[in-house]
């Protein structure tokens, strides 16, 4: 338990900063479930879509410091290369 004033305040700044990156760790999870989905589906249009909303929204996340920017880059490619290939199974 945090004893001096200056300790319970930076309790208080930990508690809010933590809300603050699970909630955007969780938009980001959402925006990529949506890219998977539309990957899943076969439907090229969609999953174009949904990625460009989604990569604006993971570097986002990478500034802000919730995921690394490596990470964010590395998913990025990632999903890039997936979405690339939905039209050429088809």
């Amino acid at each position: 338990m945090a004893n001096t004033s200056s300790a319970k305040k930076a309790t208080r700044k930990i508690a809010r900063r933590t809300a603050v990156n699970i909630a955007r760790r969780s938009r980001v999870r959402t925006f990529l479930r949506k890219v998977e989905e539309a990957i899943l589906s076969g439907d090229k249009d969609a999953a174009v879509a949904a990625f460009k909303v989604a990569e604006p929204e993971l570097m986002r996340a990478a500034s802000k410091g919730v995921v690394h920017k490596n990470t964010a880059s590395r998913k990025i490619a990632r999903l890039a290369h997936r979405v690339k290939g939905v039209g050429a199974a088809a």
